[in-house]
């Protein structure tokens, strides 16, 4: 007894359900046509994009997602359609999976474990199912599964003992530096404690702040994998069973075909490409300082987007030093992106002349720093709106933390591709890249940084060395540690208060800043929510 399951690996639009819809129909037919498959599967809530958050409350929009259900049945017939959709009976929503077949709906399962943690609060929209699914389809008992159902082993085990002979699951489990081991060392376990082969269909593609690295896989009996599609890649796979066995006819990837570091890099280009298409901009632009943060950027965003769509950006100053000029256009030739430079001293002097009055009598401060980072953010929103090109900003995820940025300055733009890469991996993602082409200067590597808004400046002026920096903020930000846990850890109390404090001090800065990409356990946005206007202070 045969039966050929196809993986449908992609991405979707959230809120835009004829494109979806549209999707769907070109991979059902790329099936049928090219792969003869007797089941298809797709990721977690297909039809809807994931997560589409409040749209969830609009009547309209779920009357449309369950009509397409019906739109989806009829395209093939002939063959098994297994999909996610937002189920609503006219009193309540489900996060469901239905599956189609000869134009009908065969059955459908509603999602028994919503996570409500980190990124995830789907019980402010869906209620629970309350149990297994298991449907006979060619002779095979076959179980279903909706992504944080997979990840608790008593849900597993209800499915198999309702009599479920292959485990399908549906997900959209978006990516973090680690995720994918830890999603397959989890679920090969419970294959293996459950006694159930366990297809894992995951979605691709970037959301906002989230990114899908697809990464399905398939697993036997035993838990191990006989299975494993590419990272980041929309993919279309067929998996073989027999009598419920999978077998393995098709070449499998190692486990670990891409390091921790390339994959983080192609979360981030998947990110920083989504974003700019699925919001309809002509490109990007950003400014190009001759740093290593802007290097990584202009990098990532001509690897996501080609470099005809890129413009990068020079603003000099009085203060900024001639390497930095010339190792940006080194990089912008390297990269072979459009480039501009303008100085932006005319700038800040009709500033400095307007406020001079007014400032009169007070010391020079960081106000006439800002000035600088102002001016900057003027000229490229100007760009940005003219050209209608996404203005990426380049912080990352150290100086998001503790405020060492200028609101309404280097902070403009639109997207923020490494608002959580803290500055020590920034570096480690910029060797990663010139190690596929020697792109970024070598100097930029191995100067010190600096924001270059006064003589001789240095990010070391105002803030710990970031090899002290960077561990504490991962214990105080990403793993909620107290000080004195902190400090028990090796760090001296000056540089654990100092940085707890700028960190509470700054909430109001991040909640302005732009959005970015996810690629830590816990980042800044959905993942971490702390009040603004707050009288706790963490030391």
């Amino acid at each position: 007894m045969f039966l050929k399951i196809a993986l449908v690996q992609t991405d979707s639009i959230i809120g835009n359900l004829a494109a979806n819809f549209k999707q769907i129909v070109k991979n059902v037919t790329e099936v049928r046509n090219s792969f003869n498959a007797d089941l298809i599967i797709f990721p977690e809530l297909i039809t809807t994009g994931y997560p589409p958050e409040d749209l969830l409350f609009r009547r309209d929009f779920i009357a449309q997602a369950n009509n397409l259900l019906y739109d989806v049945a009829n395209i093939a017939p002939d063959m098994g359609i297994v999909i996610g959709f937002p189920e609503f009976d006219g009193e309540k929503c489900y996060n469901s999976a239905a599956v189609l077949s000869e134009g009908s709906i065969l059955a459908i399962y509603r999602k028994q474990k919503l996570p409500n943690y980190g990124v995830f609060d789907e019980q402010r929209y869906f209620v629970a199912g309350d149990k297994p699914c298991v449907f006979e389809f060619k002779g095979q008992f076959i179980g279903l599964s909706i992504c944080e159902d997979v990840w608790n082993f008593d849900t597993v085990k209800e499915t198999k003992e309702a009599g479920a002979e292959i485990l399908l699951t549906l997900n959209a489990s978006p990516f973090h530096a680690g995720k994918k081991q830890q999603r397959e060392n989890l679920i090969c376990s419970h294959a293996k404690n459950a006694q159930i082969p366990i297809v894992y269909v995951n979605a691709i593609g970037g959301q906002d702040e989230l990114v899908f690295d697809g990464a399905s896989f398939v697993t036997n009996f035993d838990g191990e994998i006989v299975f494993r599609a590419e990272e980041f890649i929309e993919q279309i796979s067929v998996v073989e069973f027999e009598n419920g066995k999978p077998l393995q006819n098709m070449p499998l990837l190692p486990a670990s075909n891409t390091g921790n570091i390339a994959s983080i890099y192609k979360a981030l280009v998947r990110g920083t490409s989504d974003y700019v298409r699925k919001n309809g901009f002509n490109g990007a632009i950003l400014g190009l300082s001759g740093g290593i943060d802007s290097a990584l950027v202009l990098a990532l965003a001509v690897d996501a987007l080609g470099a005809n769509n890129v413009e990068a950006v020079s603003l000099p100053s009085k203060y900024t030093l001639e390497m930095s000029n010339d190792d940006a256009k080194i990089q912008a030739e390297n990269l072979g992106v459009k480039y501009h430079v303008i100085p932006i001293e005319p700038a800040v002097n009709a500033f400095t002349e307007m406020l001079a009055a007014t400032f009169a009598n007070t010391p020079h401060d960081t106000t006439e720093e800002n000035i600088q980072a102002r001016c900057r953010g003027v000229i490229l929103m100007a760009l940005s709106n003219k050209q209608g090109k996404l203005l990426l900003t380049t912080g990352n995820k150290s100086e998001m933390s503790v405020g060492y940025a200028t609101l309404y300055g280097d902070m403009c733009g639109g997207f923020a591709p490494i608002k959580d890469v803290p500055k020590l991996l920034v570096y480690e993602l910029a060797r990663y890249r010139n190690s596929l082409s020697a792109v970024i200067p070598e100097r930029v590597l191995t100067r010190p940084p600096s924001a270059e808004l006064s003589p001789n400046q240095q990010d070391s002026d105002s803030l710990p060395p970031y090899e002290i920096l960077d561990p504490i903020l991962a214990r105080y930000i990403e793993q909620d540690q107290s000080a004195d846990e902190i400090i028990a850890a090796g760090f001296s109390l000056e540089d654990v208060k100092r940085v707890i404090s700028l960190v509470d001090r700054s909430e109001y800065k991040r909640r302005q800043s732009a959005v970015g990409i996810k690629i830590s356990e816990r980042a800044f946005g959905r993942d971490r929510r702390y009040p603004i206007t707050s009288g706790y202070r963490g030391i």
